[in-house]
């Protein structure tokens, strides 16, 4: 073990991607965007065909305009994790690729855009996108490098697949790295309000001030009043076959993945961090006419929240285990489950199993999750990057960029 490994994770540096504006990125990707369904084929064949690990796709399917779409995508945009950006239109959609483009280089980030109707159908459009990609790299590679640390690191966590072991071992060494990182000057975002019933005195009991206070009471009310809305929790065939029993039960071991700082307010999708410490993501639709049935979509919806609000790199935690990665964010996937770390060894990124079995304690496991953090900031690809895995999920929704303090039963009177 070299010496760098042997020294704290919370005080190694690292050289990062200096931004126009914002912070420094860990990543310096190609952000190919498509604005509507039909023009995917062709952005996701530039992807494929430009054969770049630092290439990857977002992409909105909606024809129609949906503000909470226009704000995730301008926020991926913006993102410290991308340099440049290609968005790719058909020619008749809401979002224009052109806006987007702007919007780019008014960040300093080098961009291009087209209608796939003015190239001249499919095959030149992916012509001519390959020839942009490869422009856009060459430029990347001027990108000015600066030294990062842990303080200047955003982290997002949610969790999906949960079993017995989540909120007793992934969970729980997720909410201690959370708790360093918060005091070494970071910033740790948590979310899934929903995965909160029965919570609520416990979340609002550790704000930071009445500000949050307020904030947290309303959002968990406005969660709790759509899931009846719907008639739908957030607990799954998977989570009962996993160990679990009810949502309460579940909560708890959601909850604990936040640590134990205070929290400072809560963000609303798209909206960074005003200053380091710990964040309550809400991603529940607001009151309005557009309802969905469902709380949380998938698992990928989540991640992608969480990259909006700036995160550079995400944690899923997952029982009963997962595959999936995270376009723009690295994803890190954390199991309590040894077996399931061992039967899906090519995908899971970190066991924390042994705390379970009194092999480690629990601060020689968070060092070790520190220790990995740290080299993935520090360029190591994780296993969703190496396999190919940037999964995304944007999809319509209705919600305010603050808190609105305006409960669903108030709109009919």
């Amino acid at each position: 073990m070299s010496e760098v490994q042997h020294m704290d994770a919370m005080q190694q540096k690292w050289q990062g991607y200096r931004r126009q504006s914002g912070p420094p990125g860990i990543r310096n990707r190609v952000l190919v965007i498509y604005t509507v369904k039909c023009s995917e084929f062709v952005a996701r064949r530039i992807v494929e065909q430009s054969a770049h690990p630092d290439v990857e796709l977002i992409g909105f399917d909606g024809c129609t305009d949906n503000q909470y779409a226009v704000d995730l995508l301008i926020s991926l945009i913006r993102h410290p994790n991308v340099g440049a950006v290609l968005a790719v239109g058909l020619g008749c959609e809401y979002i224009q690729p052109q806006w987007l483009a702007d919007i780019a280089e008014h960040a300093g980030k080098p961009a291009r855009w087209m209608f796939i109707q003015q190239q001249g159908g499919t095959a030149p459009s992916i012509e001519k996108g390959l020839c942009w990609v490869k422009e856009l790299l060459q430029e990347l590679q001027n990108t000015p490098r600066v030294e990062m640390g842990m303080s200047d690191l955003i982290i997002g966590a949610e969790c999906g697949g949960s079993d017995y072991t989540s909120g007793l071992a992934g969970n729980v060494v997720v909410g201690r790295f959370f708790d360093r990182l918060v005091d070494a000057g970071g910033a740790a975002i948590f979310e899934e309000i929903v995965e909160a019933v029965g919570l609520d005195k416990l979340l609002v009991g550790r704000a930071a001030n009445e500000k949050a206070a307020q904030e947290i009471r309303y959002t968990y009310d406005k969660a709790l009043d759509y899931c009846r809305s719907v008639r739908q929790y957030s607990v799954s065939p998977g989570n009962f076959a996993g160990g679990l029993s009810t949502i309460e039960e579940k909560s708890m071991g959601a909850v604990i993945k936040s640590g134990s700082r205070p929290i400072q307010g809560v963000l609303k999708v798209s909206v960074q961090p005003p200053q380091h410490g710990l964040w309550l993501l809400d991603s529940t639709p607001d009151p309005h006419w557009m309802q969905f049935g469902i709380t949380n979509p998938n698992d990928n919806e989540g991640l992608m929240d969480l990259a909006s609000c700036g995160a550079h790199i995400v944690f899923l935690v997952t029982g009963r285990g997962s595959v999936v990665g995270s376009a723009v964010a690295p994803c890190i996937k954390i199991t309590g489950n040894h077996e399931t770390f061992t039967r899906m060894a090519g995908d899971m990124e970190f066991d924390a199993s042994p705390i379970l079995r009194g092999a480690v304690t629990q601060a020689e496991l968070t060092e070790q999750l520190a220790q990995y953090v740290a080299q993935i900031a520090a360029g190591t690809q994780t296993k969703s990057e190496a396999l190919g895995h940037r999964e995304f999920f944007i999809p319509y929704k209705y919600q305010e960029k603050q808190v609105a303090f305006q409960r669903a039963c108030e709109i009919d009177k």
